[in-house]
């Protein structure tokens, strides 16, 4: 596949839209919307963090079909940009990393009563245990596979969600060392999650640090011999140095957005997923005519409107109607009227040029494209479901890395 520039906005686009840096060009013929993944920017974004907390390992978290990029191409990526850990929410992805044949280690943290624990134990995949009933049920499984389970206890140091919290840490650190005296289990890791990270100046976020390395300390005295802590999420390798202890685990910063927009400062960070579709159709429509459903649009002129086939189907939000922001020839604008399940219309103005089959940006990264970030500002969200909540019948293109093609 040749080196070139990425497909613009359209035939009228300026060459201000135009990416910062060359790509492969990914085949879009006949596609009506998809997502380029720029694998390159993974590497990029990952040798950034490791080069934050130099002496932290790295944990690329890439649940989520890795924030909807695409959980094996993207964690493939990470690991060649120097990642040493990865990181899931559910089982199910934990396995497909595993069975995929990628061997680096992987920690998974959610799990229910009846969790395939054996799966995941013979899979060496370190396990998260927040009470003893965790504990007693990886323990079992353990002793069924014959081999010993690798497990990080969690503290709860304030966010009020995962985690052994208050006295019941201690409880969870005594049940723990008497499995491992059994030598069904082992304890690897302490890990905490933050609730204000993303506010750097938030007097929560040290002093969970503060209880964090208190329980650290209890585990300790009490025998249990830690091979990492970790604590720091993206917010908090990029802003608080203090708390990367022996591994850090971004998850969004890995895919080039930034946990903490009101910071004026992207970190060198580059945005690895843009958003395209193509004018399913072009037409004039006269002043004052009700665009889509409820008519909650009306151009004020005559106009030409152009048809996005695209819609909340595919994870763009229906609050992002009339709001939503689009690059079209070459300038921004924004949704016309009502999101609809497969589509949303734009009003183009009436000197558009445009055609059907032009190419439209919803959000990139390159000078000029709407962001994420823009779009979560626009329907009051965050980035991250921007990206998460795309749909699986939007292909994902991958380009800069060797997982070319869909």
């Amino acid at each position: 596949m040749s080196q070139i520039d990425v497909p613009d906005a359209g035939p009228a686009a300026t060459p201000a839209t135009a990416p910062a840096t060359v790509r492969d060009e990914p085949e879009t013929r006949g596609l009506t919307v998809w997502a380029e993944i720029d694998l390159a920017a993974v590497e990029h974004n990952v040798r950034t963090l490791r080069a934050l907390a130099p002496s932290s390992e790295l944990m690329a978290v890439v649940k989520a079909d890795a924030y909807g990029h695409g959980l094996l191409p993207v964690a493939r990526a990470a690991l060649r940009g120097g990642a040493t850990w990865l990181g899931t929410a559910q089982f199910a992805e934990a396995f497909a990393l595993r069975d995929a044949g990628i061997a680096t280690r992987l920690l998974t943290w959610l799990s229910v009563p009846g969790s395939d624990f054996a799966g995941a134990v013979s899979r060496d995949i370190d396990l998260s245990a927040s009470a003893p009933w965790v504990l007693d049920e990886i323990a079992a499984a353990a002793a069924a596979v014959g081999r010993t389970a690798r497990v990080h206890l969690k503290v709860d140091t304030g966010l009020g969600r995962g985690g052994a919290y208050g006295a019941d840490w201690s409880v969870l650190v005594q049940h723990a060392r008497v499995l491992e005296a059994e030598g069904v289990v082992r304890v690897v890791g302490a890990w905490t999650h933050f609730a204000h990270a993303d506010s750097p100046e938030h007097p929560t976020v040290l002093a969970q640090q503060d209880r964090f390395f208190e329980a650290v300390a209890e585990a300790e005295r009490a025998g249990l011999r830690l091979e990492v802590r970790h604590l720091a999420n993206s917010a908090a390798t990029l802003v608080h140095p203090s708390a990367h202890a022996d591994l850090v685990r971004p998850g969004i910063a890995i895919y080039g957005l930034t946990p903490v927009p009101q910071v004026d400062d992207d970190f060198g960070l580059r945005p690895a997923m843009t958003l395209r579709a193509r004018l399913a159709l072009v037409k004039a429509l006269p002043a004052g005519q009700g665009i889509s459903y409820g008519h909650a649009y009306a151009p004020t002129v005559d106009t030409v409107v152009g048809l996005v086939p695209a819609g909340y189907a595919d994870g763009v939000p229906r609050n992002a109607s009339n709001v939503g922001p689009v690059l079209a020839e070459g300038r921004r604008t924004t949704i016309a009227g009502r999101v609809c399940m497969d589509q949303f219309v734009l009003d183009l103005g009436p000197g558009s040029r445009a055609r059907a089959g032009d190419i439209v940006t919803l959000f990139g990264g390159a000078p000029g494209e709407p962001t994420a970030q823009d779009w979560a500002d626009a329907t009051d969200t965050i980035s991250y479901e921007i990206v998460t909540r795309l749909g699986a019948r939007v292909p994902r293109l991958y380009v800069g890395g060797p997982e070319g093609g869909a």
